[in-house]
């Protein structure tokens, strides 16, 4: 159970990151259903200012030994990809020895392979960061296109917001469906996007007649016929304008990003309702419970009825209001 939280505070940390870690696993939510956790941030010379990429400085009140007895230690971005205190490695590989979860966001990646913690590892970072991460440490299998990395007990997110949902990821590993929807609709993020959703898109995006209604619509439609000339049609475009559009705005396919949103809403449904598994398949648009199983292993690498024992929510810990909009990834 994932109960305490230690963050380091690196040399020219990178704000946003840092933040990150601290927004989700720093505040006390639990007045609105969300977790609590012993959460404190680190850094091998405490009271020593710590500078950061933006210009400030950070007054870290405590040392490494905060890592000792937390169940898991973050790594955000820091002056990388420069290298790091032997101390600050010997903690990473001590709290990765005695069982603790090890996350990073962006160039945080570069302490953890210090620590040899990516060693014969998936892993990934910032797609600018992925060649030199690779280079450094020839043993990880990097992979610069996806949104973060599970391997063991060893997290590694890739930049900025994606940080965000390494740090979803394992709350939802952890403490279930309900507790990572709790902290999303606080932080106003999607509850949960694919590890392996695109980590960033290839073309930029439109600067008008944005999709984000068409989304929301077919967020709200998930048991409809949802193809590319269906969904042309309703957003005024022919088939391969619409295509070439969706890309550009999600970073992925129409069939993708309708495939994912059904497995999320048949999650919710398996979380929050005591609903047949057959009918969780119709209400998510998959049809049947053999198609609902195919896409659970193919996406999620379980069951629908596993997911269902390992994250339903008991009545004392569905929060006020319980029901989920899905947001759009």
């Amino acid at each position: 159970m994932l109960r305490s939280v230690a963050v380091l505070a690196l040399p020219d940390a990178a704000p946003f990151e840092l933040g990150t870690a601290c927004e989700v696993f720093g505040i006390d939510r639990s007045d609105t259903g969300g977790p609590s956790f012993d959460f404190r941030v680190c850094g091998p010379t405490p009271g020593v200012p710590v500078r950061t990429k933006a210009g400030f400085s950070l007054l870290v009140e405590h040392g490494l030994e905060a890592t000792r007895d937390v169940d898991l230690v973050v790594v955000p971005a820091y002056g990388g990809p420069a290298r790091v205190d032997e101390a600050v490695l010997r903690a990473l590989r001590d709290a990765h020895d005695r069982g603790a979860w090890v996350l990073s966001i962006c160039s945080g990646a570069f302490a953890l392979g210090e620590a040899g913690l990516l060693d014969g590892r998936r892993c990934t970072t910032h797609w600018m960061h992925a060649e030199e991460l690779a280079a450094r440490f020839p043993t990880a299998t990097v992979d610069p296109s996806v949104l973060f990395v599970e391997d063991g007990r060893v997290i590694t997110g890739a930049g900025t917001a994606a940080g965000i949902d390494a740090c979803l990821h394992l709350v939802r590993r952890e403490l279930g469906g309900a507790a990572a929807t709790a902290v999303a609709r606080r932080m106003i993020v999607p509850p949960q996007r694919d590890g392996g959703q695109a980590q960033y898109i290839d073309m930029p995006l439109p600067e008008a007649d944005t999709l984000a209604p068409l989304l929301a619509w077919m967020t709200a439609h998930l048991d409809t016929e949802l193809s590319v000339p269906t969904l042309a049609a309703r957003a005024l475009m022919s088939e391969r304008t619409f295509a070439r559009r969706f890309r550009a705005e999600t970073g992925t396919t129409p069939a993708a990003w309708v495939a994912r949103q059904r497995v999320a809403r048949a999650q919710e449904l398996l979380e929050r309702t005591d609903v047949p598994v057959d009918e969780v398949a119709r209400l998510c648009g998959l049809g049947s419970a053999a198609q609902l199983r195919h896409h659970f292993a193919r996406t999620l690498g379980t069951s629908p009825q596993a997911y269902r024992r390992r994250f339903a929510c008991r009545d004392e810990d569905a929060p006020a209001g319980a029901a989920t909009t899905l947001v759009p990834a």
